[in-house]
């Protein structure tokens, strides 16, 4: 069960759902969304990362522009995402991560055997997420990001990446071509990338027209296993 708290940030205040926390959890993870707001679908999945033993922050990243955005999978959901998107940019969606993130990394100090942070992004969230490796030093797990092709390019960015990040990408996914997931093999080619005969969203479970049982569920079995191994 969670509920929402208001996180501190240098992009201002941001309502932020609170899931768990565990016990005694076993590392935190800040969720980040995607275009869609911090919905039903997902603050499920933080749910789910709070039963596998992990303090969750799932910020919603638009309140900077509109506060308490929540949109539907229909063509006026995807084009007003994409509107807040680009009006929040990613520097003020990194400033929240690292807010997020220092939050939680404050509660696990408490504990007697603390653990690290890190990062699962979702879409437009996966590219935030993946820039949070890189540039934040969080580790972090990037589903299928349409936006990190932007990034790789810049060799002061992947030369040196700050911590690891995985990557998941669908095969049948218009929007980020065989190309292009390759493109991250080549600038990243100490990172995992893995493929699945899904398309976009496919973990997107309350969308029929996206989701994938079959890849979901390897994709979250290397997730839980790539946030064992560096957050312990």
């Amino acid at each position: 069960m969670g509920q929402w708290i208001q996180l501190q940030t240098p992009a201002g205040t941001v309502a932020t759902w609170q899931a768990g926390p565990p016990a005694a959890p076993r590392g935190g993870v800040v969720l980040i969304q995607e275009i869609f707001g911090v919905n039903p679908h997902m603050r499920a999945v933080a749910d789910d990362f709070v039963a596998e033993g992990y303090a969750v922050l799932a910020p919603a990243f638009f309140d900077p522009v509109e506060p308490g955005v929540e949109l539907g999978y229909d063509q006026a959901g995807f084009a007003r995402g994409r509107q807040l998107a680009g009006e929040l940019g990613f520097e003020r969606a990194l400033s929240i991560v690292a807010a997020a993130a220092a939050r939680l990394q404050a509660h696990l100090d408490a504990f007697p055997t603390p653990h690290r942070v890190g990062t699962v992004g979702y879409c437009w969230g996966g590219t935030v997420a993946m820039l949070a490796a890189l540039r934040l030093g969080l580790p972090s797990v990037s589903y299928y990001g349409a936006r990190n092709a932007a990034f790789l390019d810049d060799p002061a960015l992947v030369a040196s990446p700050a911590a690891p990040v995985m990557f998941h990408f669908g095969e049948q996914d218009t929007s980020i071509p065989a190309d292009a997931v390759d493109a991250h093999r080549r600038a990243l080619p100490g990172m995992a990338v893995h493929t699945y005969p899904a398309g976009h969203a496919f973990n997107r479970d309350v969308d029929p027209s996206a989701y994938d049982k079959p890849s979901a569920r390897l994709a979250r079995e290397r997730t839980l296993a790539f946030l064992d191994g560096c957050l312990q």
